[in-house]
């Protein structure tokens, strides 16, 4: 990586081409004005048969200067500094702060490759980029410009595992003020790679790491809790809290960090995948207290409002009019 500064001191790191990807587009590049240039050269002698030989000359001269060396100039203003091989083989010509080229660019840096290209096949290039830290030939270096690759393989972004369902929730009163952005980092990275990390070295790391974290915190991991389901299960808390810092705190902790609720718990923290180790019980099944939650709720019994349906008594079903309010007009007596 090679670190730029653009004029408003902003760091960016850019992956310059390397040598082999640069001499394709190179190639393709003059196979195109080659091409080019031939047609125009045989259209030029078939059209100008009847002229002299100094004109002929002076054609063709300016067909070369037009199409060789102009060409490539215009494309690269034109794009941008993306041309056609760079576009294939994805590069780009920028300049030495990170922004796009522009025509004084192009010119320098086509002027100088007619030199260093053309005329020595590509060798002066060639020892020039060789020698350079970033890769650069002479074109480059006095049009202060640099070839970048834009396309980066780049590997799939790693999803941080949820927690086991009995730890969400768990480290909600953690002051995680006093985390430096680097532990985050470092425990993120950590559980995206668990899987792939041999076991003991896995375990260390994520000791370490718990430790570290537990320094910062000022509270100590809850005992018999694996350290990676407890890295787990702060760093879901963290996400809940910048999710409710960032929508207006109407996203709940698991809800809000991506833990379904009830998930079995995921393997690979070194514990098992059910059951709280440490003392910690998962939490209970609430849904079965909502019927109960439901039958205490006020409703009208016998034409009285605000008593609740199992005081004393079972609750009168509403379905048969003639108990919930009789032809007298009294109510039976409880």
């Amino acid at each position: 990586m090679s670190e730029l500064v653009t004029g408003e001191a902003v760091a960016l790191e850019l992956r310059p081409a390397r040598l082999p990807s640069r001499a394709l587009a190179v190639l393709i590049d003059l196979a195109v004005a080659i091409t080019v240039y031939v047609v125009v050269t045989i259209v030029l002698v078939a059209s100008t048969a009847s002229l002299d030989e100094a004109a002929q000359i002076a054609l063709s001269i300016a067909a070369f200067l037009l199409v060789l060396v102009g060409g490539p100039i215009a494309v690269e203003t034109l794009s941008h500094g993306r041309s056609l091989g760079k576009l294939a083989c994805g590069l780009r010509v920028v300049r030495d702060d990170g922004g796009p080229i522009r025509f004084r660019h192009a010119l320098v840096r086509g002027a100088i490759g007619t030199v260093e290209i053309l005329m020595t096949f590509g060798v002066v290039a060639t020892i020039a980029s060789l020698v350079s830290a970033r890769g650069r030939r002479l074109g480059d270096v006095f049009a202060g410009t640099l070839v970048v690759r834009e396309r980066i393989p780049t590997a799939r972004a790693g999803v941080v595992p949820p927690p086991p369902p009995w730890l969400s929730g768990r480290f909600s009163g953690l002051d995680l003020s006093a985390v430096p952005d680097g532990l985050w980092l470092a425990i993120r990275q950590y559980l995206t790679r668990m899987h792939q990390l041999d076991p003991r070295v896995g375990w260390a790391m994520a000791e370490r790491l718990a430790g570290d974290l537990a320094a910062r915190t000022g509270a100590p991991a809850p005992q018999g809790v694996p350290p990676a389901a407890y890295l787990a299960a702060v760093m879901q808390e963290r996400q809940a809290r910048e999710a409710r810092r960032a929508f207006g705190g109407g996203a709940g902790g698991a809800t809000a960090a991506g833990a379904p609720q009830g998930a079995g718990a995921p393997q690979g923290y070194g514990g098992p995948s059910h059951g709280a180790p440490g003392g910690y019980a998962p939490p209970s099944d609430r849904s079965a207290e909502v019927p109960r939650a439901a039958s205490t709720a006020e409703a009208p019994v016998g034409g009285r409002s605000g008593v609740p349906a199992d005081e004393g008594r079972p609750a009168v079903p509403r379905s048969s009019p003639s108990a919930e309010r009789p032809g007298t007009g009294f109510v039976p007596p409880a």
